[in-house]
C-alpha cells in the first residue's frame, strides 16, 4: 500500500525536534526528498557531510523498515547507539551480538517494532534474517547500502556478497503484493565516474537521482615526496613526526606486514599501534577507542582503517605507501581536518624511475600477481561448476569458491539469478584492465606538476569546479610556483 505524502514542513519540523538542526544543508533536503518520492539514489558526499541523516529521517518518517547495509561493525553500533539515546526504533544485528540481545532485535523485526535495522551484507544473506525478510507481511520501506564504495573495492578486505546485492531488490518483492516498491539508496564519501557506472550495474538502480558534492577540501594540504632508498623513506617519516608533536594523525602503509614492522620501529618513541585487518575484532575496536581518545597518537595501518571513524582533529595523514587507487587515496586522506582547521596529507614515492628504490615498483607487482591469482583460481573454478547453482554449495566445495564467483560476475562471465543462486553467461569483460588503468590515474597523479586538487576534481567526474579552481594554493605543486620572495601566509603561519 502506498504512503501517504509526507509534507516538507513536517520534515523539517522533525529534523529539529530529532537533531535539534533548524534546516538541512545542501544537498540533505534534495537527498530526503527523493527517498521519501521512494526513488533510486546514488550519493557521493564527501565524509563529514551529513550523509547517515540523509537516509535515517526519511526512515524514521515512514512506516515499515528500512534496511541499513553497512560494512563494520563499529558503524554500526555507533550510528544505533545514536539512535537509541533519542528512543528511535533502531537495531543492528551481526556476529558479535550476545545471543539474548540477538533474538530480541530477531523477535522485534518479526513484530515490526524497528523503523531502521543495520546491517552487515552477510548477515543480510543469512537464513534467520532473510527468512524474515522474506515474510510477505513485514513492511519493507527502503533499502540503503552505506559505503557502497566497498563493492567496487578489491583487496584483502572484499567481501564476495557485496556483488549479490543486486539481486536483493527482486527476490524480496516477490514475496509481496503487486505494486510494492523498495528503493533502493548507495551512499559514499568518494566515486569516480567508473565507480559510480559499476554501482548503478551492480545494484541495478532505476532511473536513480545522482547526488554528487564536490570531494575539494581547501583546508587541506596536499603533498608528494620522491624518495631513493628505504632509509630516506624512514627518515622523511621521522623528520615529518618530529615537526608535527602531539597532533594526532594516520600513516597508511600497504600490507600487514608493513604495518606491524613500521609501528615496532616507532613504538619506542611515540605511542603507536600497528592496525590490520589480521587483528581480531576485538583488537580492532581497543586500537580505534585507544586512537579516538588519544592514548596514541596515531595507528600504522593498513586501508582496513578509518571507515566509520570520525576524530575531527586530525590534523595529518602519511602515505607512507600510496595506494592503489585515487578513490582509495581520497577516502584516506580526508580522515584529516575534518573540523575544518587547517591539516595535511604526504605521500611518499619511490622515484619515477624506480631504478633506485624499487619498492614501489615491487609492491604494484605484488598486488598484480594476486589480481591475477585471484582471475587464473575463478576461471579455474568455471571447469568444475555447473552452469547454473548455488552459492552456499561451491562456498562448500571450493576454496576460495564465493570470491571467485564475485570476480565472474564482475567480468560478465555471472549473473545472480538470484542472492543465493547464479547463472553462467557466455559474456567477458575486463576489470583487469580496469584495475589496471585505476593503477596508471593513481601513478600519473603522484608524478603530475599539475595542482592537485585539479587533478582530483577532474578524476571523479568535476571538470567544470576543476577549471573554475585553477591553483589551488593548498599542494605542493601549486606553492612550488609561487615566487620564494613571497611565501603564502599559511605556510608562514606554522
Amino acid at each position: 500500500m502506498a504512503q501517504p505524502p509526507v509534507v516538507w514542513g513536517d520534515v523539517r519540523q522533525a529534523f529539529q525536534d530529532i537533531w535539534g538542526y533548524s534546516g538541512f544543508r545542501p544537498p540533505q533536503d534534495a537527498i530526503v526528498k527523493a527517498l521519501l518520492e521512494h526513488r533510486d539514489v546514488l550519493v557521493v558526499l564527501p565524509t563529514g557531510g551529513g550523509k547517515s541523516i540523509c537516509f535515517q529521517l526519511p526512515a524514521l518518517l515512514q512506516t515499515g523498515l528500512t534496511l541499513v547495509v553497512s560494512p563494520l561493525v563499529a558503524l554500526m553500533e555507533n550510528q544505533v547507539q545514536e539512535l537509541r539515546a533519542k528512543a528511535l526504533p533502531a537495531a543492528t544485528l551481526h556476529s558479535q551480538l550476545p545471543p539474548p540481545q540477538r533474538h530480541q532485535t530477531l523477535r522485534d523485526l518479526e513484530q515490526q517494532q524497528l523503523r531502521l535495522l543495520y546491517v552487515s551484507p552477510e548477515t543480510l544473506l543469512s537464513p534467520p534474517v532473510w527468512e524474515r525478510l522474506c515474510q510477505p507481511e513485514l513492511k519493507l520501506n527502503g533499502l540503503i547500502l552505506d559505503e557502497a564504495h566497498c563493492l567496487v573495492q578489491w583487496g584483502e578486505t572484499f567481501r564476495p556478497a557485496y556483488r549479490r546485492l543486486g539481486a536483493v531488490r527482486s527476490a524480496l518483492l516477490a514475496c509481496r503484493s503487486p505494486g510494492d516498491t523498495l528503493p533502493i539508496a548507495a551512499f559514499t564519501a568518494t566515486a569516480d565516474p567508473e565507480a559510480q557506472r559499476v554501482l548503478k550495474e551492480v545494484l541495478q538502480l532505476q532511473s536513480p537521482q545522482v547526488v554528487r558534492l564536490t570531494p575539494h577540501r581547501p583546508n587541506l594540504d596536499l603533498s608528494v615526496k620522491s624518495v631513493v632508498s628505504v632509509g630516506q623513506r624512514k627518515g622523511a617519516l621521522q623528520r615529518y613526526l618530529q615537526n608535527h608533536p602531539y597532533q594526532a594523525g594516520l600513516v597508511y602503509v600497504r600490507t600487514r606486514k608493513d604495518s606491524e614492522a613500521l609501528a615496532e620501529q616507532l613504538a619506542s618513541q611515540y605511542r603507536v599501534a600497528p592496525y590490520h585487518a589480521g587483528l581480531s575484532s576485538r583488537d580492532r575496536r581497543r586500537i580505534e577507542a585507544d586512537w579516538m581518545d588519544d592514548r596514541l597518537q596515531f595507528v600504522v595501518c593498513t586501508s582496513a582503517f578509518g571507515m566509520g571513524i570520525s576524530k575531527s582533529n586530525t590534523r595529518w595523514v602519511v602515505h607512507y605507501q600510496a595506494p592503489c587507487t585515487i578513490t582509495e587515496y581520497v577516502q584516506e586522506v580526508g580522515r584529516a581536518g575534518r573540523d575544518g582547521n587547517a591539516a595535511e596529507a604526504l605521500t611518499l614515492v619511490s622515484e619515477p624511475t624506480g631504478w633506485l628504490d624499487p619498492g614501489d615498483r615491487q609492491r604494484a607487482k605484488f598486488f598484480d600477481a594476486q589480481t591475477q591469482t585471484l582471475r587464473q583460481k575463478a576461471q579455474g573454478l568455471v571447469r568444475h561448476i555447473p552452469p547454473e547453482g548455488d552459492v552456499r554449495d561451491i562456498s562448500q566445495r571450493f576454496d576460495h569458491g564465493a570470491i571467485s564467483l564475485s570476480w565472474l560476475h564482475s567480468v560478465g562471465q555471472l549473473e545472480w539469478v538470484s542472492p543465493f543462486h547464479y547463472r553462467l553467461t557466455a559474456n567477458t569483460s575486463g576489470v583487469s584492465t580496469l584495475q589496471a588503468s585505476a593503477s596508471q590515474q593513481m601513478h600519473r597523479y603522484l608524478h603530475s606538476r599539475q595542482c592537485r586538487w585539479q587533478g582530483l576534481l577532474t578524476a571523479f567526474g568535476f571538470r567544470t569546479e576543476a577549471q573554475r579552481l585553477g591553483t589551488c594554493g593548498h599542494c605542493d605543486n601549486c606553492q612550488r610556483r609561487r615566487p620564494s620572495t613571497a611565501p603564502s601566509d599559511r605556510v608562514a603561519s606554522r
